[in-house]
């Protein structure tokens, strides 16, 4: 008699369980979560967060009919948009103008546009670390936001944090952890399931590197 085969999602959140720990507690997020640090490092991560959701999002249409990435391609989860109503209370009506990415953010971003080009299970690695996250762990930032920087309740300054098509976060998590658990059906190789749990481990160390960056540039002082 085989063995029940362990669900997918059950897989892919035990195996990156570590390297979620660290980007979660990462010195800038603990810092920005404790009120330690200024609008102004929040904003900062704002905008790193826009250029990866660019490189998610400008590639996901592409992926729509993809077998693999296809059932990921939610709009009900797209955040550009949310970001850039975000960015431009931050930051002004010009708030593309002088917009950088950190150096770690621009490594995430183009490893993000590589695997929505060439391949479509490293794709759904990183949209499952993102989105999954955002509808969490995102919660707690907003609430944080809005108590430390005094913006409106999910109003202008953590649009990005406010999912107004997803009523039922709960239940969509669910449902998007059953999408991972189907992905069994239409990924057959042992190997290429591990490469996709393997990218999401590297989506956590991408996103924990951009973090050490933001607390390289926003120490607290001694």
């Amino acid at each position: 008699m085989d063995t029940p085969r362990t669900p997918f999602s059950t897989v892919i959140r035990t195996a990156s369980h570590e390297q979620h720990t660290e980007a979660e507690t990462s010195t800038f997020m603990s810092d920005l979560l404790g009120g330690k640090l200024g609008v102004d490092a929040y904003t900062r991560y704002t905008e790193q967060l826009w250029f990866v959701y660019r490189a998610l999002e400008d590639g996901a249409e592409a992926l729509a009919a993809d077998p693999v990435a296809g059932p990921f391609i939610q709009p009900e989860l797209l955040r550009v948009r949310e970001l850039e109503r975000d960015l431009a209370h931050l930051r002004g009506a010009d708030w593309r103008a002088g917009l950088t990415p950190l150096p770690a953010t621009a490594a995430y971003a183009a490893r993000v546009e590589e695997c929505a080009r060439t391949w479509p299970g490293g794709y759904v690695a990183h949209h499952y670390t993102r989105y999954l996250g955002d509808l969490s762990g995102g919660q707690i930032i907003r609430g944080k936001a809005e108590l430390t920087w005094g913006f409106a309740r999910k109003g202008d300054g953590v649009r990005f944090y406010v999912f107004e098509e997803i009523p039922n976060p709960a239940a969509f998590k669910r449902g998007y952890r059953e999408l991972l658990d189907g992905i069994d059906a239409v990924v057959t190789d042992e190997l290429e399931r591990k490469r996709i749990v393997d990218e999401c481990k590297r989506a956590f160390a991408l996103n924990t590197a951009v973090f050490q960056e933001l607390g390289q540039e926003f120490p607290l002082s001694a």
